[in-house]
This record gives C-alpha cells, sequence and structure tokens, in this order.
C-alpha cells in the first residue's frame, strides 16, 4: 500500500519528540502522538502503521490521521488532538426557550402547590410544546445558567 504522508523529521523535530516521549509527563495523547510520529519517520525505524498501532494500543486510523495532521498542518497540530468542527449535542433550550423557561418559572405554580418543581417545569415545558422531551437536571442547569433560584430565600 503506498503512503499518501509521509513524515520526515527534521534533527530538531526528532529531539522534540524524543523529549516529551522521554519525560513522560503531559497528556497522554501527546506522548502517544510523538511516540506515533517517531516511529513513522521515513528517516528513521520507518514502521508500518499496523506495527505502530500495535506497539502503542491504538488504531490504524488514528496513526494515519497523526502522519496526515503533520504533513499537512505541522508539528504542533500532529501532538495535540483534532478540533471539534461543533458541539457534540445540540442545546435543548436557545434562548428563546430559556426565557419560556424563567417566564414559567415566574409564574403562579399549579393548583395545590406552594412553588414550582424540576419536574414541573420539565413537564410543563413537554406539555406547552417548548420542547419534545427535557430532563429536570437540563432545567436545574439552566436556571442556574441563568442564575435563577427555584427557592424563595427562607431555606436552609
Amino acid at each position: 500500500m503506498v503512503k499518501k504522508y509521509i513524515v520526515r523529521l527534521n534533527e530538531e523535530e526528532r529531539n522534540s519528540l524524543q523529549a516529551i516521549v522521554s519525560k513522560g509527563k503531559g497528556a497522554a495523547y501527546k506522548i502517544k502522538h510523538a511516540n506515533i510520529l517517531l516511529k513513522a519517520d521515513a528517516d528513521g525505524p520507518a514502521w508500518i502503521d499496523r506495527r505502530i498501532a500495535d506497539a502503542f494500543g491504538g488504531y490504524v486510523k488514528t496513526v494515519a490521521n497523526v502522519r496526515q495532521r503533520f504533513v499537512t498542518q505541522g508539528l504542533e497540530r500532529a501532538l495535540g488532538r483534532k478540533k471539534q468542527s461543533g458541539p457534540s449535542r445540540k442545546r435543548k433550550l436557545d434562548g428563546e426557550k430559556e426565557a419560556r423557561l424563567i417566564a414559567i418559572a415566574c409564574s403562579e405554580p399549579p393548583e395545590g402547590n406552594a412553588r414550582w418543581t424540576l419536574e414541573m417545569l420539565s413537564d410543563e415545558l413537554v406539555r406547552l410544546e417548548v420542547v419534545q422531551s427535557i430532563s429536570p437536571q437540563t432545567v436545574s442547569r439552566t436556571l442556574k445558567k441563568t442564575n435563577f433560584g427555584l427557592t424563595d430565600g427562607s431555606a436552609g
């Protein structure tokens, strides 16, 4: 198999990577990436990706990705992790929905209740079709983030 991205380290890069590996301090992924680059060096050991992955307990795809990032973006980017393009999950409550939550929390609680509970608020958001589903924990985090408390200050 012909490799598209060939790693060729100069003396300065090799010394820098060896220093990272020999110190053994720092993020584990950074040390692993340094080891990958040292073993993938075409002017050095020139190990194949499978052997590198087996030696360092990783995946062949990780070795290929580190190799590619080194060739296309440089040493610093190869040692780091790939930046996430966006959040893993879309937020349940955007600004408009947060405002609806706070408006509900400020309103009178349902008949027979002294105040809103997190469960009641999450159920009310679903009932009003603000969201399809939401957990009381998400409601709690949102209220905490906006410095809104459900208690009247006399608790505790």
